[in-house]
C-alpha cells in the first residue's frame, strides 16, 4: 500500500479509537477545566481521547510528530527519550505529523449535545495525505484520502446549488465578550447575504457538512488553530469544494481567515468574512 494511503487508512483508524474513548463518558459526569477563559473548557476524557489516538498511530508511526491540542502525554508508561511522544508547537514543513484535536467541539460535549468530533490529520512535508472526523454520537465517519472523501463509506460532494439567497452558511471562530462586536458584524454580513445561517459549535463538523453539501459554506475571519480545520480543510477540497484565506488565495495552515465553499458565490463568502473586519 503506497504511503499516502496507508496514512489515510490510519487516521480513519485513530480517529474512530480516540472517538470511541470520548463516547463512553458521554453525559456521564465531568469534572471540567478551564483553560484559557471561563469558556474554554477541557476535560479528561479530551486527554483520554488523545491519548488513544496517538497510541494508535504510533504503533505504526512511532518516530512521527504530534501536533495535538491537549498537552501531549504518554500515558503508556514511564516516559523517557526513547518512548514519549514527539510534539511539535506547529506544523512541520518537512517529515510527517499528525494534527489532532480529540473533542472538536468540547463545550456541547459536556453538555450533552451531539455534536461534537475526534478529528485527525496526516499530513506530509507540510501536505495532508488523509484525514479523518469521527461523530460517534452520531455514528458517523468522514475521511478523506489523496484522491477521495466519503461520509461512512459513501462518497462526499459539496452542494451544488449556485443561488446564495438559497445557501446556508455558518459562521465559525470563537471571540471573548469584550471582543464580540467583531462576531456580531460576522452574522450579519452572513445573514444579509444568503438564505439562512447556522452555528454548530465544532470546526470540524461544520467542514465535514460542507464537505457533504449540508452546509454551502462557512466563514472564520480569525486564525484558526491546525487541529480544528486541517482534517476539514481536506475533506472540502476532496469533496470538490473551494477553501481560501480572505484574500480569495488558497487556504494554508498559517493562513489568516478560512472561507469554505461549494466553489458557487464564493466571493459572496470572502465578503462577509472580510466585512467582520470592518
Amino acid at each position: 500500500m503506497p504511503d499516502s494511503l496507508h496514512r489515510a487508512a490510519l487516521a480513519e483508524r485513530a480517529a474512530r479509537a480516540g472517538g470511541s474513548v470520548a463516547r463512553t463518558t458521554f453525559r456521564e459526569a465531568l469534572a471540567v477545566e478551564t483553560k484559557a477563559s471561563k469558556n474554554d473548557v477541557v476535560t479528561e476524557t479530551d486527554r483520554d481521547a488523545q491519548a488513544q489516538v496517538v497510541a494508535t498511530v504510533r504503533e505504526e508511526f512511532p518516530d512521527d510528530a504530534f501536533l495535538c491540542e491537549e498537552d501531549l502525554v504518554s500515558r503508556s508508561g514511564p516516559e523517557t527519550a526513547e518512548t514519549e511522544p514527539t510534539a511539535v508547537d506547529e506544523v512541520p514543513e518537512t517529515g510527517a505529523a499528525w494534527v489532532v484535536d480529540p473533542i472538536d467541539g468540547t463545550t456541547n460535549f459536556v453538555r450533552g449535545l451531539r455534536t461534537w468530533a475526534t478529528s485527525v490529520a496526516a499530513m506530509t512535508d507540510g501536505e495532508t495525505v488523509g484525514a479523518a472526523t469521527y461523530l460517534p454520537s452520531m455514528g458517523d465517519l468522514y475521511a478523506s484520502g489523496p484522491e477521495s472523501a466519503t461520509r461512512d463509506g459513501t462518497t462526499l460532494s459539496v452542494s451544488e446549488r449556485t443561488d446564495p439567497e438559497t445557501f446556508v452558511v455558518t459562521p465559525v471562530g470563537w471571540w471573548e465578550l469584550d471582543d464580540r462586536a467583531e462576531f456580531g458584524r460576522l452574522c450579519t454580513a452572513v445573514g444579509e447575504r444568503f438564505g439562512d445561517v447556522r452555528r454548530v459549535g465544532s470546526f470540524q463538523a461544520t467542514l465535514a457538512f460542507v464537505a457533504d453539501g449540508g452546509l454551502d459554506g462557512a466563514v472564520c475571519p480569525t486564525r484558526t488553530n491546525p487541529w480544528d480545520t486541517i482534517a476539514g480543510v481536506h475533506m472540502v477540497r476532496q469533496a470538490g469544494g473551494t477553501v481560501t484565506d480572505l484574500d480569495g488565495e488558497p487556504w494554508r495552515h498559517d493562513s489568516a481567515g478560512l472561507v469554505a465553499s461549494n466553489g458557487e458565490a464564493h466571493d459572496e463568502l470572502v465578503a462577509a468574512a472580510t466585512a467582520a473586519l470592518e
